[in-house]
């Protein structure tokens, strides 16, 4: 049997983003980098002669999608690594030139433009093309085996979720690009940035969220628009209940966490490791005690898959295994074998979470997601203002 033709990929965006993405690329067989696309040749060009240097071939350099596009080498993936306000219409480009193409989370900063790609993706979607939204985090072992025990009952219903992102981000961070705490183009601050992938796992895990009540605030950084705290609270169509928390102004970073429970189960999510799993009937004893376990009884272990066979073979430092894994959902969707794990309908829903997060902070009001993708809020201008302090 005939090997498959490694796709020609060309990367958009040559900063710290675009780089894991260049290593991902490299680390498999399927892919081959074929040329790097940014607006500051110096960047590219960098990126280029460092693939050089690892490889010995020296992918094509270019100022922009469209050059790329009608470059002889033309790209048959392309990934955007770019800044968030940028995507939507980078994608619409790479789809109608015929590319695939892979999105770096978030879609984007506005649900309007979104909802543009999600209809210009499902169009390309007839015409075999694969449009998917960087979530990589849907591919970790963890996530996969909590996913798994939802679907088989294992937890019993839900009830309610935690999540929790607490990094820290110094001023030096947000001064670092113009558009870095801009609503333009950085959307948002903790939760569209640092906290959407935990995010995009609360709404993969308990379902479409119906209301969201929220606050934010400016509290540790100077002269951004964005937020550096958030926390929220979610009802879902299930009835189950969530709280959200995101933050960059917790120094010196702890890990994001995700808590799941459920009224025969529980599960946690911490650093992206399964710390903890206990199912009702699973350890052999019947129902737990009536005042409950407090953390005892934890099945974590056998719910682990420490070997990741798809993995096997390829050479990838930890913050790249995520994208592997990811890239690997898409070449089985380029493959005819179904939609990507993640795709755009996906990412706008997380998208169109964080909006209405924004919007009841700002308005003060509990806010539903539906009228949020409905168009209800495309006007209201988030506005985040550094407390006074007695």
């Amino acid at each position: 049997m005939t090997a498959p033709v490694p796709l020609a990929t060309a990367v958009v965006g040559c900063g710290v983003i675009g780089r894991t993405h260049v290593d991902a690329i490299l680390g498999l067989d399927r892919l081959r980098l074929s040329a790097l696309v940014d607006p500051v040749a110096e960047r590219a060009d960098a990126l280029a002669a460092t693939v050089e240097e690892r490889t010995g071939v020296r992918p094509a350099a270019h100022s922009s999608i469209g050059d790329a596009l009608a470059g002889p080498g033309r790209p048959d993936l392309l990934v955007l690594a770019t800044p968030s306000g940028m995507h939507v219409d980078q994608a619409i480009e790479g789809l109608e030139g015929g590319a695939h193409v892979l999105v770096e989370k978030p879609l984007d900063v506005d649900v309007r433009r979104a909802r543009r790609l999600a209809a210009v993706a499902r169009v390309a979607a007839g015409r075999g093309q694969v449009c998917s939204i960087v979530s990589q985090h849907r591919f970790d072992p963890s996530s996969q085996a909590v996913r798994r025990a939802i679907a088989g009952g294992e937890l019993g219903r839900l009830t309610s979720a935690v999540a929790s992102v607490s990094w820290w981000r110094s001023q030096a961070y947000y001064d670092s690009g113009d558009w870095r705490g801009t609503w333009a183009l950085d959307g948002g601050g903790a939760l569209m940035n640092q906290g959407v992938h935990t995010l995009d796992l609360l709404l993969w895990f308990l379902g479409r969220p119906v209301t969201v009540s929220a606050e934010f605030g400016l509290l540790a950084h100077e002269g951004v628009e964005v937020e550096d705290t958030v926390v929220a609270t979610l009802v879902f169509e299930s009835g189950a209940l969530a709280v959200l928390h995101a933050t960059t102004a917790a120094y010196p970073g702890l890990t994001a966490r995700v808590q799941v429970l459920g009224e025969r189960g529980s599960a946690v999510i911490d650093a992206d490791r399964l710390e903890y799993f206990h199912a009702a009937g699973d350890d052999g004893d019947g129902a737990s005690p009536a005042m409950g376990r407090r953390g005892g009884g934890n099945q974590a272990e056998r719910h682990r898959d420490p070997a990741e066979p798809a993995l096997a073979g390829i050479a990838a430092a930890p913050v790249t295994r995520g994208h592997l894994r990811q890239y690997l959902d898409l070449l089985a969707a380029v493959d005819g074998a179904g939609a990507p794990g993640v795709t755009v309908d996906d990412a706008l829903l997380a998208l169109a979470t964080v909006r209405a997060v924004y919007v009841s902070a700002t308005t003060g009001e509990k806010v539903a997601v539906a009228d949020v993708l409905g168009g209800r809020f495309d006007d209201v201008a988030p506005a985040v203002t550094r407390p006074v302090t007695v």
